[in-house]
């Protein structure tokens, strides 16, 4: 099944997935009064079939949202523009690849001169009647400075620039007068079965309640059918892969989105020889063991349990 958006069911009746195609994506003028140039379109979210997660895709042109706080927490990653965001008494311009995190309760408030796109993750889903968005004032007009990754006051954010992926790059010593963020786990790729995560937001930039990470696929690269005990959302950037999810296949291109339930089975293929890349976030947060859950290992074990049976039969 490809070139249609498609949501499937599980058969205890919650959703299972969800597609929302490029060109089916429709943004609206969004916060009337408190702010201007604002769009958004909700992706993901409890009226999609979302327990834990609203991702939305947010536009700002030549505008500014109000000054306020949310009883969730709400991360970011700018696709285009240079928007401004005030967080925690400062203002910081920001460019694409730029990332980040308001915590439970942090005013903050944002501008942009020209138009800014990015995508934003809450966690948990707003309520559905509202009530956990505060507004406290206009938003601030004083001069912002560039984001600068090495400045630990930028403790909220982090910014993924060309070949932060780059295993062969990681590979070599990173000499102290480097110009990005000291080599530790803050720069730190996992790499396995053709592909490099690079984790984002997380519990070092202070979110507690989901993560957001970047999803390199090198050509062939697989993930085998698997669940989680968390939801799951994919905004493509790169590169075409195909989703397997409860047995439906799509092929996921740029721009396309794609949400997971928990327990829902699915399973990543790159067949075209070519490389990919997408924004995951996750919520809830995965836990510190079982985050996966593989088929192939429980039919593993059936297996050997079925021998083992047999054998005691004979």
């Amino acid at each position: 099944m490809t070139g249609e958006t498609g949501t499937r069911t599980l058969a205890d009746g919650l959703p299972g997935y969800r597609l929302v195609r490029r060109e089916d994506i429709e943004l609206a003028d969004a916060l009337p009064g408190r702010s201007s140039g604002l769009a958004t379109c909700r992706l993901v979210g409890g009226s999609l079939g979302s327990t834990h997660m609203a991702l939305t895709l947010t536009s700002l042109a030549d505008g500014h949202v109000d000054t306020h706080l949310h009883s969730y927490e709400t991360s970011f990653y700018v696709l285009e523009g240079e928007p401004i965001l005030y967080l925690d008494g400062r203002g910081v311009e920001l460019k694409p690849g730029a990332c980040g995190v308001a915590p439970v309760g942090a005013p903050h408030a944002w501008r942009a001169d020209g138009r800014a796109l990015w995508v934003e993750m809450a966690a948990p889903r707003p309520r559905p009647g509202g009530g956990d968005t505060f507004l406290l004032g206009p938003a601030p007009d004083a001069a912002p400075a560039p984001l600068d990754v090495r400045d630990p006051r930028n403790r909220n954010l982090f910014l993924l620039t060309e070949g932060e992926m780059d295993l062969d790059r990681l590979k070599r010593g990173a000499t102290v007068s480097a110009p990005t963020v000291s080599a530790s786990m803050a720069t730190a790729v996992l790499a396995y079965s053709g592909i490099a995560v690079k984790m984002l937001v997380d519990q070092r930039l202070d979110a507690q309640l989901h993560t957001m990470f970047m999803v390199d696929y090198q050509p062939g690269a697989v993930a085998h059918p698997h669940d989680h005990p968390f939801e799951e959302s994919y905004y493509m950037l790169e590169g075409e892969v195909d989703v397997v999810a409860d047995g439906d296949r799509y092929t996921l291109r740029p721009g396309d989105v794609f949400w997971t339930a928990t327990g829902c089975v699915h399973a990543f293929y790159e067949t075209r020889g070519g490389r990919v890349r997408w924004l995951e976030t996750s919520a809830p947060g995965p836990p510190p063991r079982h985050s996966y859950r593989f088929d192939r290992d429980w039919d593993y074990l059936a297996d050997r349990l079925a021998a083992a049976a047999s054998v005691g039969t004979a």
